[in-house]
């Protein structure tokens, strides 16, 4: 039922992105007197679809090609490779028959309908949920850096005061704003006494993307270091077995004194399947009790933890406009340096990519609709972000052919343009397969003992 539910919130979200995106070049084109034979949500590959209706000369429908969906506009060369129209003379309502600026509009359209789309999401996201944030400046005990995190020279109980000069006003943005990997970055750090500047290695990223969507967790925990206590324990775990009760306080294992709930999770991975003397504090009384550590390294307790609290502020409905549109360009630029990494050798294609089994597991396996928006937000950036990429049969692509013929001052030659088309659709149907192909070997991986 998890991967209904999965595949189902991946469509819906789809659906609704490329109605909206098709829309934006439909409404371009009839704007511009340009006639549209087609209105489709996926393909109707070799004439076949699941649903279609005729309405004012228009064809809507659903087709059986879940491959986006597509607006077939009179007169322009396009994925359908429909080229019997080309070869009579323009009509004035066909779209060769207007001038370079409205088609470029055209083309545009359904570009300018996902920028548009993400910032209105994250513009009612913020104005209906407004934003909790932890400051920065109560962390009392500094970070857990996680493996990537270490490596880059990051230790437990670093306090991270500055990012590229800039103080950090929000604990979550060290973990939750790509740009801390994606740019040149360089932290500031607080490491007792000492101050000192740690940069981020430029491909930081790869290191990331090998533990997928926890990634950014090693890099720096959203958890700050934190005391602890046990809150409740599992029955019939190790810690049940040991005689653990709430409110107990872990204070060494076999020795080791433990101060910090990163400091016990070290220790128990260290001891997995091993017998283990637990040193605690129970009632001002110090005791010792005895347990082996499962193979998961875990003690099975649910801790109380020492955090910091929680702010929370109210931007209001216009408060909110800014807050949604840098929200917006966050994740557009986040696409342009991801992929701008790629072009400077700093990240791997295959680690920065993904597809459709990506963003189904993003979507998660339960119905969460402020999460399911945000997903859509974000989709609709990364869709703007791709359908601009200057690649033949993708928007950017005609938008390119356009800007050279405004240039030249005469089109390019309707040959070219077919041949263009056909190269565009070959390289995007490779980088498909060639995605969806790394999303499947991730989750083998992810899985492989």
């Amino acid at each position: 039922m998890s991967i209904v539910i999965m595949v189902g919130q991946l469509l819906l979200g789809l659906s609704i992105l490329v109605i909206l995106h098709e829309l934006g070049h439909f409404l371009a084109a009839r704007a511009f007197g340009i006639k549209v034979d087609k209105f489709y949500l996926f393909f109707d590959a070799w004439g076949f679809s699941l649903f279609k209706f005729t309405y004012k000369d228009v064809e809507y429908g659903i087709g059986w090609l879940p491959l986006g969906g597509y607006v077939k506009i009179a007169g322009m060369i396009d994925e359908s490779m429909d080229t019997e129209q080309m070869e009579g003379p323009p009509q004035p309502w066909e779209f060769r028959s207007k001038p370079a600026w409205q088609r470029l509009i055209v083309m545009l359209g359904g570009i300018f309908v996902n920028v548009v789309l993400g910032i209105f999401i994250f513009w009612m996201l913020a104005a209906r949920l407004g934003e909790n944030y932890v400051p920065n400046s109560s962390i009392k005990y500094g970070i857990v850096p996680g493996v990537v995190g270490q490596k880059m020279g990051l230790q437990a109980g670093d306090k991270v005061i500055a990012v590229n000069g800039k103080p950090v006003d929000h604990f979550e943005d060290l973990m939750t704003k790509m740009k801390v990997i994606l740019d040149h970055t360089v932290l500031t750090v607080q490491r007792g006494d000492k101050v000192m500047d740690l940069t981020v290695p430029a491909n930081i990223i790869n290191d990331i993307a090998d533990y997928g969507q926890n990634g950014m967790e090693q890099f720096i925990s959203l958890l700050p270091r934190t005391k602890f206590a046990v809150d409740s324990v599992a029955k019939n775990s190790s810690a049940f077995q040991a005689g653990l009760i709430q409110g107990d306080s872990i204070t060494a294992i076999n020795g080791i004194r433990i101060q910090f709930f990163d400091q016990l999770q070290t220790a128990l991975k260290a001891n997995i399947d091993k017998p283990v003397t637990l040193e605690i504090k129970r009632h001002n009384e110090v005791k010792s009790l005895t347990t082996t550590i499962n193979k998961t390294g875990k003690l099975g307790i649910i801790p109380k933890f020492d955090l910091p609290k929680e702010l929370h502020v109210n931007y209001g409905l216009m408060g909110s406009l800014p807050v949604g549109a840098n929200k917006a360009w966050d994740m557009f630029s986040t696409n342009v340096k991801a992929i701008g990494k790629v072009f400077k050798g700093e990240a791997k294609f295959n680690k920065v990519v993904g597809g459709p089994v990506v963003m189904a597991t993003m979507f998660g396996t339960h119905i969460d609709w402020i999460r399911f928006w945000s997903m859509v937000g974000f989709l609709s950036m990364a869709l703007a972000f791709t359908n601009l990429l200057p690649i033949p049969a993708l928007d950017g692509g005609h938008a390119v052919f356009l800007v050279i013929e405004m240039i030249k001052g005469k089109p390019l030659s309707d040959k070219f343009l077919e041949r263009a088309q056909i190269v565009g659709f070959v390289l995007i149907i490779t980088l498909m397969v060639f995605v969806f192909g790394n999303d499947i070997m991730r989750q083998i991986m992810k899985h492989k003992p």
